[in-house]
């Protein structure tokens, strides 16, 4: 290749402003390109990428003329919160001098100020939010904080916040139907009704509830209460239930079923079957009576008030308090299990099963 040859071929052109390859990052329903991801604002020092074109800019705002759009179609197209600036730092800071500049000499701007201040403590400005974005879909920037927020949340305190909110709602739903009543709180309200002789579902009936809605809630609500009600029920089911076995304790010369199941099975050490045999009622009825008046059941009850009394007699008839002190002084006297067994009359496996080694 000659020298004239190298001079004369053409130089390369030089990139034109613009026309540069940028990537794609998706592509919407209507076959839009999104040159951003969808739900963030890319940002590098001053300037912010346009998702529409791609290209750096110091206000995207500003540059969407050029494109047909405005900002509030272009942040719900891209999933961009409304409050998102779309502008550098540099610009922003700009902007927010001039404002602050606004608010000092243009009485309009500080009349605005003044509502928007009024509004935030009243709770009208968020109560306003609340209603514009009712219904509307949520922004995908908004998604992703709210699951990054999630995510660094324990399930155990979303749990705990989930079940305080809902009994928040329950103690609301609950005040207000007692005050549409004319009643100053559930509890009041209940007592009043159970009194007059209403049940608990009917009462939720009456306030417009689920029939078992205080059946579920009252406990949580108004515990007291609850617990009288219930105290009140169980009482009501023990003497229903003891009506069938008072003629027959009566007869044995007992004023209540209570007294009759102490001195048979606490104090003479009766079986749960000597007492069905006694009474004549299955051992299931015996022992729902065991627990419906808190007497401990005692398995086996007779053999074991028949094994400690022979204990107890040969650690008496020796000088003993207990049967455990008579073998540990016998053993510490060097006498064998057959010795012990033929000083106290008791056949040696007996002994010692007493002193647990058998």
């Amino acid at each position: 290749m000659t020298a004239a040859s190298v001079e004369t071929s053409p130089a390369p052109a030089p990139p034109r402003r613009g026309r540069a390859v940028r990537a794609v990052h998706a592509v919407l329903p209507d076959g839009t390109p999104s040159y951003a991801p969808i739900g963030t604002v890319v940002r590098d020092g001053d300037r912010v990428l346009c998702h529409l074109c791609g290209r750096w800019f110091r206000s995207v705002v500003a540059h969407l003329r050029s494109h047909g759009w405005d900002h509030l179609a272009y942040r719900e197209t891209f999933g961009l919160l409304r409050g998102e600036p779309l502008e550098g730092t540099g610009t922003r800071s700009l902007r927010a001098k001039a404002l602050t500049a606004r608010r000092e000499h243009d009485p309009t701007i500080r009349a605005g100020c003044e509502l928007g201040r009024e509004l935030a403590r009243s709770g009208a400005l968020t109560r306003a939010a609340a209603a514009a974005a009712r219904g509307r879909r949520q922004p995908e920037q908004r998604r992703r904080k709210t699951l990054a927020a999630l995510a660094s949340i324990s399930l155990e305190a979303r749990a705990r916040g989930s079940r305080r909110r809902a009994d928040e709602h329950l103690r609301n739903t609950a005040q207000a139907a007692a005050e549409r009543l004319g009643f100053p709180d559930i509890g009041a309200l209940v007592r009043d009704r159970v009194e007059a002789g209403a049940s608990l579902a009917a009462i939720s009936r009456e306030v417009g509830l689920h029939k078992d809605w205080l059946c579920r809630h009252l406990p949580m609500l108004d515990p007291t209460t609850a617990a009288t009600i219930a105290a009140a029920r169980t009482g009501r089911r023990h003497e229903q239930w003891d009506e069938r076995w008072l003629p027959v304790v009566c007869a044995l010369g007992f004023p209540d079923v209570a007294a009759y199941l102490t001195d048979r099975h606490v104090t003479r050490n009766h079986t749960i079957r000597f007492i069905a045999t006694e009474t004549g009622f299955s051992r299931t009825a015996i022992e729902s009576a065991l627990r419906r008046h808190h007497i401990t059941r005692q398995p086996h009850a007779t053999i074991r008030a028949n094994r400690d009394e022979r204990t107890n007699a040969v650690a008496t008839r020796f000088g003993f308090a207990r049967f455990d002190d008579y073998l540990a002084d016998r053993r510490a006297a060097g006498m064998s299990w057959r010795a012990i067994a033929a000083e106290c009359g008791q056949p040696q496996t007996w002994v010692r099963r007493r002193a647990g080694l058998a």
